[in-house]
């Protein structure tokens, strides 16, 4: 198993990256502000318009490190990939799996189950650590509701009744979400979701910590040699990683929404981290990306063990350890995908 490395983050908008031997170089004004060897990065994101040189984009995808364009708000661009990894086999298995709605209804079953049952634990985590500063009665309430539908998605041969039982979920999970909100109710409020753009700092938060998910996600099934745009519960759609958006599912309430609410609780985000565009959208600003970033690397570095596998681990090869369950599903060796489910 391969082992987790740094991510190099670009912030600053006006950063061109070349090559220099084996170093990536940060380029302010045709001058090298930074230089970072290429054997210590895993993945490098980078929120510039500048771009990046051929020759640097040669050696990531030769060496398997992921490099993506993101917006300098945070919206995903591009990524380059490499030759693809993995034998071919297990490729052309994915595709006539996707088109079977049988085995696509039994992947999509484990993955929606994993995320009901993580968002039903997130809340009682809330509820067992601040019990005496929530609304203790109606997070029992939701968390009850959301276990009685664990039987149901188990049971479900349906893909649209699992739509539908995934959506009562979600809308029970969020609709308390705001309860496990210890810090300035003035600022971080939550009256529910909101995307491209996002309307208030929480939904900011969350959009960002999402697509920082699902660019791990996407790098970890190229990595283990699936295609991450397609998908068995997000079905295909061009220039969409349907596949990485199915196995982020499950961890976005104990990868992104927790940590969303420790940055809050904590503290550790403020108002002053946030633009408000006349247009209504808010943005995280450059401090509050700093911010947000270095924390989200302190926490994948933390470790902990794996339920299914039972072998410590740091939170940040998560999503590595799941595609390689479902690779190893799709060939057969499991019978069926283990989805990640935290207590």
């Amino acid at each position: 198993m391969r082992h987790l490395l740094n991510t190099l983050y670009i912030l600053s908008e006006d950063i061109y990256l070349s090559l220099d031997g084996e170093n990536v170089v940060a380029n302010r004004d045709k001058q090298a502000a930074a230089r970072y060897p290429l054997h210590t990065l895993q993945n490098i994101i980078t929120f510039s318009y500048a771009g990046a040189s051929p020759a640097l984009m040669g050696a990531c995808a030769e060496r398997q490190i992921g490099l993506a364009f993101c917006s300098p708000r945070g919206r995903f661009l591009a990524r380059v990939c490499g030759e693809s990894n993995g034998n071919v086999l297990l490729r052309r298995t994915q595709y006539r799996a996707a088109d079977d709605p049988v085995q696509c209804c039994q992947i999509s079953r484990s993955m929606i189950f994993g995320k009901l049952f993580n968002a039903r634990w997130s809340i009682e985590r809330t509820r067992r650590d601040h019990g005496l500063r929530v609304d203790s009665e109606r997070l029992i309430s939701v968390s009850q509701q959301i276990y009685g539908l664990l039987p149901q998605v188990r049971e479900t041969v349906s893909p649209e009744e699992l739509r539908g039982l995934e959506g009562v979920g979600a809308s029970a999970y969020f609709s308390v979400f705001n309860e496990m909100i210890l810090g300035d109710k003035e600022v971080f409020s939550f009256q529910g979701r909101s995307r491209r753009p996002p309307l208030d700092p929480v939904n900011a938060l969350l959009s960002f910590a999402y697509s920082l998910l699902s660019n791990d996600c996407a790098s970890a099934l190229e990595s283990v040699g699936m295609d991450s745009y397609v998908g068995f519960l997000h079905r295909d759609r061009p220039g969409r990683a349907s596949l990485a958006l199915d196995l982020m599912e499950e961890l976005r309430p104990c990868m992104a929404d927790r940590f969303v609410l420790t940055l809050i609780n904590n503290r550790q985000v403020k108002a002053a981290d946030f633009l408000y565009m006349e247009s209504g959208a808010v943005l995280l600003s450059d401090d509050g990306r700093r911010a947000f970033l270095k924390n989200w690397q302190v926490k994948k570095k933390e470790m902990l063990t794996h339920p299914y596998l039972g072998e410590k681990l740091p939170w940040g090869m998560i999503p590595y350890v799941q595609a390689l369950l479902l690779a190893r599903y799709l060939r057969g060796d499991l019978d069926t995908y283990p989805p990640f489910l935290w207590k």
